[in-house]
């Protein structure tokens, strides 16, 4: 499994927070939860604001990386941080919400998994989603192409990136079963970026971790030069020193009947 480093994953705070928090916003407002569930919480933000937003509530947060859970507990008292696997969840009672933020592109088989997070919600209970649309784009295709080239594509052959994006009525045909109200939109942020290497930097704390962490790092240095060189290319900065990074994400609030 991949490390993360959640000192670096924090570099760009304010532009990971907005889509958490607009996914927040989105929550219906007459819901009244006691059962809480942030999946894949990271350093804990969100899984805080929820405890107080609804002080009455449980709320517990999973994450695969005990880094991140080691950040979230000097956070609050108020989350019960545990660390876990999405695709193995299996809450003891039905949950009133489940929160994530920006994780479940990490996990496989989206075809079970939404309907599956969906059947442990209780009656008028909410699954609320944030993913980054994956696709074979941009700075992930030309991650993809660097891997494959050069003296460490052996090592790199078998590194399972985040997973491919799914149409959104795909997304909807999953929940429809289980859920008589599904929103489902997407949001096209346009971060404008400063520094040296501003893309490098965005994704040195995910993305690029289970790359990184398979190459010595001698390689690793010569991989990000030859990254480094294709972005400057694909993502030139502007004279005023912005580079402009245009970010594709998916939201999903629905609501169980």
């Amino acid at each position: 499994m991949a490390s993360w480093d959640p000192d670096v994953y924090a570099l760009y705070r304010s532009y990971r927070e907005r889509p958490a928090l607009d996914l927040l916003t989105a929550i219906p407002r007459d819901l009244e939860p006691r059962e809480i569930w942030d999946l894949g919480c990271g350093p804990g933000e969100q899984a805080a604001l929820l405890a107080a937003r609804h002080p009455g509530a449980r709320v517990r947060g999973l994450d695969s990386s005990a880094e991140m859970l080691a950040k979230a507990a000097r956070l609050t008292t108020r989350v019960e941080w545990l660390l876990g696997d999405i695709a193995a969840f299996e809450p003891d009672t039905p949950v009133d919400l489940i929160y994530s933020n920006a994780a479940l592109h990490w996990v496989d088989d989206h075809a079970n998994l939404l309907p599956r997070l969906a059947r442990t919600l209780a009656p008028g209970g909410v699954l609320a989603v944030q993913m980054p649309v994956v696709d074979n784009l941009g700075w992930r295709a030309s991650l993809t192409e660097i891997a494959a080239k050069g003296p460490w594509r052996d090592r790199l052959a078998s590194i399972e990136g985040v997973r491919a994006a799914h149409g959104m009525s795909a997304y909807y045909a999953w929940l429809a079963d289980s859920c008589s109200e599904i929103d489902i939109w997407t949001t096209t942020y346009l971060h404008a970026l400063h520094g040296q290497d501003p893309i490098v930097d965005w994704t040195m704390g995910t993305t690029l971790r289970p790359y990184l962490d398979a190459l010595d790092e001698g390689e690793k240095q010569a991989f990000l030069a030859a990254w480094r060189d294709r972005l400057a290319i694909d993502y030139p900065r502007r004279a005023d020193g912005v580079t402009l990074f245009p970010f594709n994400r998916v939201f999903i609030v629905a609501r169980r009947g």
